[in-house]
């Protein structure tokens, strides 16, 4: 069900505040009536598949297409007034920061001075030693996903904005997710179930969730945590497939599947280029969490297993809070409003050649249309401005410019399409006793098995082409080259557990292109496999 047309928005300035009495009363008395339907509607819901879709289960989602409305419309207004006043709103989100802040810079609460502020806290690069001091200062986390204003905006403004894009992925049993965590920022369990969240209820282990997945073939939208994770389910799915299809064959008590588990079985048999469609052909879009790491995953899941199919992320999230929400569905993926409130924004203008460690960065409002720049994000858990680069001997190679250089050496592999990769420094691995210090890189490959030499030498003259000073250091030998390893399937998946294992906010999960930890590094190095 598509939302009615927008009115116009008048002048922000004469409106009423958001949250009045009349406004509170309203949603109190739908989210009342939302509560009330969902027992009577397990009661319809255990008849036969098609009596299922009862006069009861469509005004169910009626009414939370119509909540979804409302409530993204309030928080429109709301997102509207708060980038028509972005210096006040920062203003804010600094001092939300501060006000939270842990560690030696907690003095610094109740100033909201962006020039006090950068001067106690200068820009500086992740070190391990930084890190290493501040992992012992993080506490364990309380929640799996954000909480906040801009979370809740993505949520809402990304269902509404899919909803208009896709009218038919919100219908009844249209969506299901296979992963344990969303990909929406907010959980918001009073309303997707009557959205076409096809899932089971409170189902975690992922295998189930497949399997909930692959019996409901008119599934319109797949979602998962991230693209990378979604990349795990598919490798599974070709790994495991046979034993999928015989639990669904023996599908649920009374219930045997034979059709869809040789429909399964089929389109394996096919490969994996455009598996999604062909288990399910109504799909029509996937939905990830775009985070850390995730452009390569993006990249091999359109090119293969859902080729031919949209992507959509509600929001660009990190382990500090939501920094971007997506307001354009039908937009190619990486477009993103960055909105005013907390985490703290700050925009760092990308320069030629090295970035000088005391560059100045701007706030949002001082932005200069057609200028690139790079985030700087403070939050409230580490009060931490910091940006990553790989440097062994002071070259600063950026993590943009390393991708860069690995995509061209994947190119000359012939038949080979990356998934993944991370990197680390030859000191952190022990590894550059009797050679000079050089990277230490990991990768896991699509249609190659086995590296060779020339394959290997190939990523080290492309980090020369792109990087003036690499080019430079390892003429006069004073950096070696890198060395190039090919890891097993499942290996990124440790990685994953690892982070989620000891980062304080493990949603979601980035996947870090530069590893300053030994034992994280150690899980890449257990898996090499050529």
């Amino acid at each position: 069900m598509g939302c009615p047309p927008r009115p116009p928005v008048p002048n922000l300035g004469s409106l009423p505040p958001p949250r009045s009495c009349l406004e509170m009363l309203l949603l109190l008395l739908l989210l009342l009536f939302l509560l009330l339907l969902p027992p009577l509607a397990v009661l319809w819901q255990q008849r036969p598949q098609d009596a299922r879709l009862s006069w009861l289960a469509s005004l169910q989602h009626r009414v939370a297409a119509a909540t979804l409305c409302w409530v993204a419309a309030w928080q429109r207004r709301r997102l509207e007034q708060s980038t028509l006043h972005a210096d006040q709103s920062q203003q804010q989100a600094l001092r939300w920061c501060l006000q939270g802040g842990r560690g030696p810079h907690s003095p610094l609460r109740g100033t909201t001075d962006i020039s006090t502020f950068r001067n106690h806290l200068p820009l500086t690069k992740a070190s391990q030693a930084q890190e290493e001091e501040s992992e012992g200062k993080l506490l364990p986390s309380t929640s799996t996903q954000y909480y906040g204003e801009a979370s809740l905006q993505a949520t809402l403004l990304g269902l509404a904005a899919l909803n208009k894009a896709y009218p038919e992925v919100l219908a009844p049993g249209g969506t299901a997710c296979v992963t344990p965590m969303s990909p929406w920022p907010r959980p918001l369990p009073w309303l997707r179930p009557a959205l076409g969240q096809a899932s089971a209820p409170g189902a975690k282990h992922p295998e189930a969730l497949l399997l909930k997945a692959l019996r409901a073939p008119g599934l319109r939208a797949l979602e998962a945590a991230t693209a990378a994770e979604l990349l795990d389910v598919f490798s599974g799915l070709e790994a495991d497939g046979e034993e999928l299809a015989e639990a669904i064959a023996a599908g649920n008590p009374g219930a045997p599947l034979p059709r869809r588990a040789a429909e399964l079985r089929e389109a394996l048999e096919q490969g994996p280029r455009g598996l999604a469609l062909r288990l399910w052909p109504k799909l029509q879009v996937v939905v990830t969490l775009d985070a850390g790491g995730q452009a390569e995953a993006v990249a091999a899941l359109g090119a293969l297993w859902c080729q031919g199919l949209a992507f959509f992320s509600p929001a660009y999230a990190t382990s500090g809070g939501v920094v971007g929400l997506n307001l354009w569905p039908e937009q190619p993926p990486g477009l993103y409003l960055l909105p005013p409130g907390a985490p703290f924004i700050e925009l760092l203008p990308v320069k030629e050649g090295a970035q000088e460690e005391a560059a100045s960065t701007v706030l949002l409002a001082e932005a200069q249309k057609g200028k690139e720049y790079e985030l700087v994000l403070t939050d409230h858990t580490s009060l931490t401005r910091m940006g990553q680069a790989l440097s062994v001997r002071g070259e600063d190679i950026q993590e943009d410019m390393f991708s860069e250089a690995l995509g061209r050496a994947v190119g000359q592999w012939p038949g080979a399409k990356l998934l993944d990769h991370s990197c680390v420094e030859s000191s952190i691995l022990d590894s550059s006793e009797g050679s000079a210090p050089h990277y230490e890189v990991f990768v896991a490959l699509r249609g190659l098995r086995n590296l060779s030499e020339e394959n290997r030498d190939k990523l080290d003259h492309c980090l020369q082409e792109v990087s003036p000073r690499y080019k430079s250091l390892r003429f006069w030998g004073s950096v070696g080259a890198a060395r190039v390893h090919l890891v097993g399937q499942g290996a990124f998946g440790e990685l994953r557990a690892a982070l989620a294992a000891c980062r304080s906010s493990p949603f979601p999960p980035e996947m870090p292109r530069v590893l300053r930890h030994r034992h994280l590094a150690q899980c890449l190095q257990r898996r090499v496999v050529s």
